[in-house]
């Protein structure tokens, strides 16, 4: 990934899985843009970033009207072009989170949409004019969106939508040497997860059944994510990659 241009949105703090692959990236001799949510949040990703060497740092928050767009021009304007983009957020209101799908309100269900796979296509489609010698997107799923999963609720369906559109994207920019991707962890400790209720037993339980009695860590997403970002992985594009041990083939 030497020379890169890599925008990576969705750092929280250092348990993220966006900062797995954001580490990642750089290891592998990228040039990083990074993004936070709101001045609450800056605290936190700021220092990361700096750490990184990141070239380019602002806030997104992608239901505020033309914040992504911001994002997109500074990139532009910086840059000329961007070779990965790294969408790895997601969002459902809590009353709707914690009760069952059949229950959840149409303006819940559709603020997980737009935050959790909207964005992503809007991401994609800002970036489809500077990834003019092709490029890799890659969003973040989670096992719920093809199974049911114990309180995982209404962001099964939302996952299970990101992965769809994640599928025709890369049908559609394939021709343009732009691929897509899912990466799709295993239950991990992170700020957005402990939304999640019981979510400690989930992790327990994924680590006794996954072949290899571990759970996955944002390195070793990470190490999935620059190589699917990589010329190596140039003939690979619409997958939804499983990195959790073996945890999803177990019943």
């Amino acid at each position: 990934m030497s020379g890169q241009k890599v925008l990576v949105v969705g750092i929280a703090n250092q348990n993220s899985i966006a900062w797995g692959c954001a580490q990642a990236f750089r290891a592998q001799g990228a040039d990083l843009a990074i993004t936070w949510l709101n001045e609450k949040a800056e605290r936190f990703v700021r220092p990361l970033a700096e750490e990184l060497g990141a070239e380019i740092t602002m806030p997104l928050d992608v239901t505020q009207p033309g914040q992504t767009e911001a994002v997109f021009q500074e990139i532009t304007d910086r840059w000329g072009r961007l070779d990965t983009l790294l969408h790895s957020i997601a969002f459902a209101p809590r009353e709707d989170l914690h009760g069952r799908v059949v229950d959840c309100s149409a303006a819940g269900f559709g603020l997980a949409m737009d935050v959790s796979v909207h964005s992503f296509l809007r991401m994609i489609r800002l970036a489809e004019p500077l990834m003019r010698n092709g490029g890799c997107c890659l969003s973040v799923s989670f096992l719920g969106a093809s199974r049911v999963v114990r309180h995982y609720n209404m962001m099964g369906p939302v996952k299970a939508a990101l992965e769809s559109a994640t599928r025709y994207a890369a049908a559609e920019l394939g021709s343009q040497g732009i691929r897509v991707h899912a990466l799709s962890p295993g239950p991990l400790a992170t700020r957005a997860a402990s939304g999640i209720d019981h979510f400690d037993d989930l992790l327990d339980q994924a680590a006794a059944r996954a072949p290899t009695r571990q759970l996955a860590t944002i390195e070793d997403v990470g190490a999935m994510a620059a190589f699917l970002a990589s010329n190596e992985a140039r003939t690979l594009t619409g997958g939804v990659h499983d990195i959790d041990g073996g945890f999803s083939i177990t019943a």
